[in-house]
């Protein structure tokens, strides 16, 4: 008989273990029991459902109410809330540059904390009980928590007072991560929907804003740097050198990287760019693990799928379950696999990456060639989307991914409360 893996460290102990507890009472009143038989499949069919969210590309777990799934409504909408945005930033960029970069840098400081928060754990683990400290209104935090926090607030303080760029690229991977933990897609179609309004999006505002505008909108807004809010305090109080040192401020909405031609310039790439195909990369990667875990529940005889959690395979398999209303069981799982296993089974996520880096790869060619700025998306989209859409079509899943893939319907009377 196999032993149980560890679990992944979450992100808040205290929240773990009272997740664990409202999990088992949960458990005792859909009438789901305990391992009990020594036999393989009834330990199979009778593992107990644990709720873990793993923040994708972080190991963090979440809970599902912290957690924004997109509906089509606002898939639709995002595109034109991004539009307005930059417009907004186009016209008023002067007048609210500081009110900008004030609110970049705090919004930075948050995510680059939580980017930061799983290697602080795991650094002061041994010399730490896990108790927390109360600083009074502000409420209660782990030493992680402070260190993350603090080590945060460093980099974000050294960025203002240098502008360096890889500070500015260090804060805008903790953006992309803490978006794609915070915001999932439930399906195919909210996916494509959402994708595809952004290409269109991104594809206007670099190509044809100039007809319009009269300046590369996109370009303009990317490149504009900020006033120092530090400089500008400086010469408010008359403080001489200091404000006239403190550098402009290239805002975290894109990473940043030195051009190999020339010096001093770099090429950018904006986070939209990261993080929208890579919650189209989270969405497959859990669509995989839930396909697994129906093969897997079916080989162990297991009927019902709900009634099984396959955490103790050589992959580190996690799922999470919930029942709803209608008597069916809503999945949202991430898998973290083997990798001289998943090679041999090319998954929906490989094909999505493989996608996503010559998508990527496409459009840096493209920007050498024509030497203008493209819009990524152009390139990712079609390099993510059709060829996951292509695999599919030919493998019988496109109609299930393409509605509601995490739902089952459940006949078993244990879940019938």
């Amino acid at each position: 008989m196999s032993r149980p893996m560890k679990p992944v460290r979450s992100l808040n102990l205290e929240q773990e273990a009272k997740e664990r507890e409202n999990e088992k009472e949960r458990n005792k009143l859909l009438g789901i029991a305990t391992p009990a038989s020594s036999t393989e499949n009834s330990e199979w069919c009778h593992l107990v459902l644990t709720i873990i969210e793993a923040a994708d590309g972080a190991g963090h777990r979440l809970l599902r109410q912290d957690v924004q799934t997109l509906d089509t409504m606002q898939a639709l909408c995002l595109p034109l809330g991004a539009s307005v945005s930059l417009l907004i930033m186009f016209f008023f960029f002067d007048s609210m540059q500081m009110l900008f970069a004030v609110c970049t840098a705090i919004i930075a400081t948050v995510a680059l904390a939580f980017l930061l928060l799983p290697m602080c754990q795991y650094i002061i683990r041994p010399c730490s009980d896990n108790n927390k400290i109360s600083f009074g209104m502000c409420g209660r935090f782990t030493g992680a928590e402070i260190m993350a926090f603090c080590l945060s607030v460093s980099i974000v303080c050294i960025w203002v007072m240098t502008g360096h760029w890889l500070l500015m690229d260090a804060m805008g991977m903790g953006l992309c991560v803490a978006f794609i933990a915070f915001v999932r897609l439930p399906s195919l179609k909210v996916s494509t929907l959402l994708l595809t309004g952004l290409l269109v999006y991104d594809v206007f505002w670099v190509f044809f804003s100039s007809y319009l505008f009269n300046a590369n909108v996109m370009v303009k807004v990317a490149t504009r740097p900020a006033d120092n809010p530090v400089g500008v305090m400086a010469r408010k109080l008359h403080l001489g050198n200091m404000g006239r040192e403190a550098p402009k401020l290239s805002l975290p909405g894109k990473l940043v990287f030195p051009s190999m031609h020339n010096n001093g310039h770099f090429s950018m790439l904006g986070l939209g760019d990261i993080v929208m195909p890579g919650l189209l990369l989270c969405f497959v990667l859990r669509y995989d693990a839930y396909k697994k875990a129906q093969l897997l529940s079916a080989e162990a005889g297991c009927s019902d799928i709900g009634a099984w959690i396959s955490n103790r395979s050589t992959n580190l398999n996690f799922c999470s379950a919930r029942h709803c209303s209608t008597n069916s069981m809503v999945y949202q799982c991430i898998v973290i696999q083997d990798p001289s296993v998943s090679m041999m089974h090319p998954s929906y996520f490989h094909c999505s990456l493989i996608g996503y880096f010559l998508g990527l790869l496409t459009a840096t060619v493209s920007s050498e060639v024509f030497k203008a700025a493209q819009p990524a998306l152009l390139y990712l989209v079609p390099f993510t989307l059709l060829p996951l859409l292509t695999m599919a079509y030919l493998k019988g899943d496109l109609r299930r991914m393409w509605s509601e893939p995490f739902i089952i319907q459940t006949q078993s009377k244990n879940l019938d409360v």
